[in-house]
């Protein structure tokens, strides 16, 4: 029983060690163009394509390990009501931090 008991424990302990698999050195977010696809990537199932394409070009910044990433507005006047969709993304594990649209 002894046995049985250590063998399970050692095979979780291995498993979990496996299961935290590779990290990239630069991490899973290395740069902006990635960064961007990503924001794309969950903005359009929640905002719908034609508005997210419409913010395009879309520009990344990278500031203490979290890339914020913006849309661009298209005012036909000087002013424009609400605003571009704004993400931020954690450069190291691509999780979504934050992602907003101002209306």
């Amino acid at each position: 029983m002894k046995i049985f008991i250590a063998l399970c424990i050692t095979s979780l302990v291995g498993s979990l060690v496996i299961g935290q698999g590779y990290r990239p050195e630069q991490g899973y977010v290395p740069n902006s163009d990635t960064a961007v696809q990503i924001a794309e990537a969950v903005l359009v199932p929640v905002f719908g394509k034609k508005q997210i394409e419409s913010e395009r070009p879309f520009n990344a910044e990278l500031k203490d390990g979290v890339w914020t990433v913006s849309g661009t507005l298209h005012c036909p006047v000087a002013h424009c009501d609400g605003g571009a969709a704004v993400v931020t993304i954690s450069k190291a594990d691509a999780r979504i931090l934050s992602m907003i649209h101002p209306k």
